[in-house]
């Protein structure tokens, strides 16, 4: 993913030595090439790095002015060459490894779909939290590029890895069901929001649904994953209140 700025105050290789020494030490920053000529930065990342953390890192030199290029800014990514399938391949045999598990579980008995849907919500929650929590610092960047919430308090990000955590276990282990089903619906109503501006907007930025393990961008895919969670807990809560 790469991402190109504008940066004011470049006058010299000293200069171009100096920003580049800085932003090659932000967390996340794979590679750093500065053009002195048309004074720009393009930045080549790993996941998705808010302006504002680049920004910070010349704080102690206020000559250096960072800006996004936001007509030109790009994120180009050697994944676009891959077909549909190859893209999304993880997430597709994560999806195929959750609801075959819960099945299975299934299988000791009759199947009992309210079940079935707490066994498989379960899963998929504490799979995606997993993934979320082993760089919950990366996640939290990623995820702050267009969720609603965490564009405005990156802290939720973090947050947000743990309260996935938590509903996960609570549906494994059937605690409160209403509470917890009632949570669910609201965390991801909330979530799928940004996901939708982002897919309307057609904006090139990475899906932090897997933390930042995996580079998926964000599409019609993570629509569905989110819709799927939400459908479930309103099918659960309907049925826990008749």
């Amino acid at each position: 993913m790469i991402h190109t700025y504008s940066v004011s105050g470049l006058t010299c290789n000293n200069c171009v030595a100096k920003v580049h020494r800085l932003l090659s030490n932000v967390h996340g920053v794979e590679n750093v090439d500065i053009n002195l000529e048309k004074n720009e930065a393009s930045v080549t990342m790993h996941h998705h790095i808010q302006t504002s953390t680049l920004q910070n890192a010349l704080k102690d030199y206020p000559k250096y002015q960072l800006t996004e290029q936001t007509n030109h800014a790009v994120a180009i990514n050697d994944e676009e060459s891959k077909t549909w399938f190859e893209t999304y391949k993880p997430i597709l045999l994560i999806f195929a490894y959750i609801t075959g598990i819960s099945f299975l579980v299934e299988l000791r008995g009759a199947f009992n779909a309210m079940h079935w849907m707490n066994n498989f919500m379960g899963t998929f929650f504490l799979t995606f939290s997993f993934f979320k929590l082993l760089d919950v610092k990366a996640f939290a960047e990623s995820y702050a590029s267009y969720d609603i919430i965490a564009r405005r308090w990156m802290g939720y990000g973090y947050f947000y890895a743990f309260i996935e955590l938590v509903l996960g276990i609570a549906f494994i282990t059937s605690f409160n069901p209403l509470l917890t089903n009632a949570v669910t619906f609201v965390i991801m109503s909330i979530s799928i929001i940004g996901v939708l501006q982002s897919v309307l907007n057609k904006r090139k930025i990475k899906c932090a649904c897997l933390g930042a393990v995996f580079n998926l961008p964000i599409s019609t895919v993570t629509i569905i994953e989110d819709a799927l969670m939400i459908v479930m807990s309103l099918v659960s809560l309907i049925i826990l209140m008749n």
